[in-house]
C-alpha cells in the first residue's frame, strides 16, 4: 500500500490552514508541526498524513497543509518514505509541487502557536469543528477540552 498524494485543498481541520480555528488539536499534534521546519537532517522521517484517515487505511494521504507549508524539496519524509516505497514517484512529484488553494501558516511554528494558544479553552466554532472529527475518526484525540454538544 501506498501513501497517496495531497487532496486538491487542505482539509477544512488542518492544522496548517489560517481560517482553523485554535485549540483543535493536541497539544501533541501541534508539537509535531515545527519538527519540519528545521534544516533537512533534523526532521522527522515520517510523512505527515492528513487526519481525514488512519495510516492503514488506503485512501491515506498526506497533509495537504504540510506539503503546502513547508518545502518540499527539504523534506527529509519525502526523501524517505520514496526510498521505502511508500509514495510513488509522481506522488513525490505531486508533494513536492503542491500550492494550497487556502491560505496557510507560513511555518510549522506559526501554525503550532496559533493551534495551542485556546486548547484549554477553544471557542463555539472550535469546538464545532472538533465535534466533527469525532464523528469521522473516534479514535483521534482533539484537543483536551472536549466538544460539547
Amino acid at each position: 500500500m501506498t501513501t497517496l498524494p495531497p487532496a486538491p485543498r487542505p482539509c477544512a481541520s488542518c492544522p496548517y490552514r489560517t481560517d482553523v480555528p485554535s485549540g483543535v488539536w493536541s497539544e501533541e499534534d501541534y508539537a509535531k508541526l515545527p519538527l519540519f521546519d528545521g534544516p533537512t537532517w533534523s526532521q522527522p522521517p515520517r510523512l505527515f498524513l492528513c487526519h481525514q484517515h488512519s495510516g492503514d487505511d488506503d485512501r491515506a494521504r498526506v497533509c495537504g497543509g504540510w506539503a503546502g507549508c513547508h518545502d518540499g524539496d527539504q523534506l527529509l519524509a519525502l526523501r524517505v518514505a520514496l526510498a521505502q516505497g511508500e509514495i510513488t514517484v509522481e506522488a513525490a512529484e505531486a508533494i513536492r509541487d503542491y500550492t494550497s488553494p487556502v491560505p496557510l501558516f507560513a511555518s510549522g511554528a506559526e501554525a503550532a502557536a496559533h493551534g495551542v494558544r485556546d486548547i484549554l479553552n477553544p471557542g463555539p466554532e472550535a469546538r464545532r469543528v472538533m465535534s466533527k472529527i469525532i464523528r469521522v475518526r473516534p479514535e483521534v484525540t482533539p484537543s483536551p477540552a472536549r466538544p460539547t454538544g
